[in-house]
């Protein structure tokens, strides 16, 4: 027999019925018969994922005692996302495309300052029209931006597509700021909602 404050522990802790099962030397049909016994809640699939790839918890925290330029940069920040984000509830990440450097950054620091996400979670990507120069452009956002080849990722470039009317396209590209975290995503939505 497995005590309940022990299972709970360990599935507190992170582990899975088939970890708790080899930890203690059950099967995991009898894991799951003591879970469902002593009515322990089991996590969803995807909550079963985020503990794995976040074994410390949320790689962000919420700056809850914000100063007037902490205010200035939240509403600014949300505001972005309301406008440019990727707000569809299928997608776990925080995404938000922009030709704009500046406003590229002032999310980048919105994200940083008010939810703490660290410069490693930043993930970028840059898609290019034909005619632009993908060497130019690669400077342009490592200038602006500060960050280095490597964290661009694969650059796309879009062929040519019929005549069009669009005649100066960006020559820099749209720049996409990317961070992965399902819950940072539905924090930023909630924040959506308040407005």
């Amino acid at each position: 027999m497995i005590t309940k404050e022990r299972l709970e522990r360990l599935y507190n802790k992170g582990l899975s019925m088939m970890e708790i099962a080899k930890e203690v030397g059950y099967s995991l049909s009898g894991v799951k018969y003591w879970m469902d016994k002593y009515n322990i809640l089991r996590r969803s699939r995807s909550e079963a994922t985020y503990i794995k790839r976040n074994p410390n918890g949320d790689p962000f925290k919420v700056k809850n005692k914000l100063n007037k330029t902490d205010i200035l940069l939240k509403g600014l920040g949300v505001g972005l996302y309301w406008g440019e984000g990727d707000k569809s509830s299928n997608n776990t990440q925080v995404r938000m495309s922009n030709t704009d450097p500046y406003l590229i950054k002032k999310f980048r620091d919105f994200l940083a300052k008010i939810y703490s996400v660290r410069e490693r979670k930043f993930k970028y990507s840059l898609v290019m029209f034909n005619d632009g120069d993908e060497i130019k452009a690669v400077k342009f956002w490592e200038g602006h931006l500060g960050i280095k080849r490597n964290q661009l990722g694969k650059i796309v470039i879009i062929p040519p597509q019929g005549r069009g009317t669009y005649k100066e396209k960006n020559q820099f590209g749209v720049l996409t700021i990317t961070v992965s975290n399902k819950k940072l995503k539905e924090k930023i939505l909630e924040e959506l909602k308040q407005i």
